[in-house]
């Protein structure tokens, strides 16, 4: 018998408390033994309230704790997050992958010790193919995004260029351009383009465009993709969760990727 793998979870926002919730009601294997959150009062009735409680502690203490880091934190904490778990051969789970694209110095420090850092599917589907595609060659990937614009207050492309999204009658293109320049500008927004041009063809020739469409309720997103292999386009449309820059299928698909830790059968890639 394998011992439990050990669980920490960086913030309980709509996705750490869907997942600090899926372990507490238990998945084979793991154990959650620790949470971080910055502000540990607000959420200390929700985690006492678990049937197993997990010690509440600084994110530089989880890696003592914990063999397995899943971050559902502000981008601007990856760092801090996934260097010491990594550089202790240990692996962490991102959900901000924008912001692997300006540290991507930790995929060498994984490499370096042994580690690992593992990006769920999120709110995309395909990542498969597109992974498989890039065996071979893609020539092209590009992505279209369309949200209501609400889910995309606050951005800081949209702050910084002064583009007004109040009051919208109908779709408005904000963005044409890298993913990431897209991750950059929109950090909260389209970690799906961040995940989707690592899987692909890197973050300087998988292309996006995103809109603030009025008409939708739903987090769009079309993604076409030519290669030599095959030539294939994936729609989706997400529910949002409580949190509108964020659908519901991001926190279902990261309690997938830790079932999957020790399933007996796996499917996909």
């Amino acid at each position: 018998m394998r011992p439990d793998l050990r669980i920490a979870v960086v913030g309980l926002g709509a996705i750490g408390t869907k997942v600090v919730e899926a372990l507490d009601r238990g998945i084979d294997g793991l154990v959650l033994t620790a949470v971080s959150v910055q502000n540990p009062e607000k959420h200390r009735g929700r985690l006492a309230s678990l049937a197993r409680p997990p010690a509440m502690l600084p994110i530089a203490a989880l890696v003592d704790v914990a063999d397995i880091v899943i971050e559902c934190a502000p981008s601007h904490l990856v760092r801090s997050i996934v260097a010491p778990f990594v550089r202790a051969g240990k692996t962490a789970v991102v959900l901000s992958a924008g912001a692997l694209l300006d540290h991507d110095d930790l995929i060498e420090l994984a490499k370096q010790h042994g580690g690992q850092i593992v990006v769920p599917t999120g709110a995309l589907i395909g990542l498969d193919a597109v992974t498989a595609a890039a065996v071979g060659t893609i020539h092209s990937v590009r992505m279209i995004t369309r949200k209501p614009p609400g889910g995309l207050a606050g951005a800081p492309y949209i702050v910084a260029n002064n583009i007004g999204i109040e009051g919208l009658t109908e779709p408005l293109r904000i963005f044409d351009g890298s993913a990431r320049e897209a991750a950059r500008g929109f950090p909260a927004n389209v970690n799906v383009a961040a995940a989707l041009s690592l899987a692909g063809i890197g973050p300087d020739r998988t292309t996006i465009e995103i809109w603030a469409d009025p008409t939708v309720t739903r987090n769009m997103h079309r993604i076409e993709v030519d290669s030599d292999s095959a030539r294939f386009s994936m729609s989706i449309e997400n529910i949002p969760s409580e949190n509108p820059k964020t659908g519901l299928i991001t926190a279902l698909s990261v309690i997938a990727c830790l079932r999957k830790l020790r399933a007996s059968l796996r499917v996909g890639t």
